[in-house]
């Protein structure tokens, strides 16, 4: 057991725990802001709940994969989905903020965390394809779900993230039935006041 490398890895996980600080665009369904550790454990969660369809894919790193995509944003906080196309450095700058964020660590975990973002950033294997869709099946859950701001934009969702959502039947199946939601929603959206009354 090595004294310096636990303090390392305590250090990391004080920064890391900034996460549960950052806040998303969507809302819970009792109307407050997600954050984006939440959004990361239901993604978990997600990949649990679909591992008998998920067979095949080694769920320990479709697990791995979920915890670390969005690790980056504990420094600099999360830009929304909708907002992306105006930030196109935002994945080095994640990236970046990454190494920061892991600077405690020593230099084998730094490695392995590392090789992981990348891998899901570059949507590298079918895990981390599979993770990628399911990160976006979360967020429009999450925004088909949460009692958000009257103003909240649900077409958004009709579009987002299709290339990755259409790679396979589970997720296209999914896509559907979160796709029918969102309509709902847009159809009679609840005022974000009503819906945390009704609760």
């Amino acid at each position: 057991m090595n004294i310096e490398q636990l303090k390392g890895k305590l250090a990391f996980l004080r920064e890391a725990e900034k996460l549960k600080d950052v806040l998303r665009s969507g809302h819970t369904s009792s109307g407050r802001a997600e954050s984006t550790a939440e959004h990361s454990w239901r993604l978990c969660l997600m990949a649990m709940a679909f591992e008998e369809e998920l067979a095949g894919l080694d769920l320990l790193r479709v697990l791995k994969l979920c915890v670390v995509h969005d690790l980056g944003e504990a420094i600099h906080g999360d830009i929304p989905a909708i907002s992306q196309h105006a930030h196109p450095d935002k994945s080095e700058r994640e990236r970046n903020d990454l190494l920061t964020l892991m600077a405690p660590l020593d230099a084998k975990l730094r490695g392995e965390l590392l090789a992981l973002w990348d891998e899901y950033e570059a949507a590298a294997s079918p895990e981390a394809k599979a993770v990628k869709a399911l990160d976006k099946l979360e967020t429009i859950l999450q925004h088909s779900q949460g009692a958000n701001p009257d103003d909240f934009d649900y077409a958004f969702n009709l579009g987002y993230g299709r290339k990755h959502t259409g790679t396979a039947p589970l997720f296209s199946a999914l896509r559907e039935l979160l796709d029918d939601e969102t309509r709902r929603r847009m159809a009679s959206p609840p005022s974000s006041t009503d819906e945390r009354r009704m609760r």
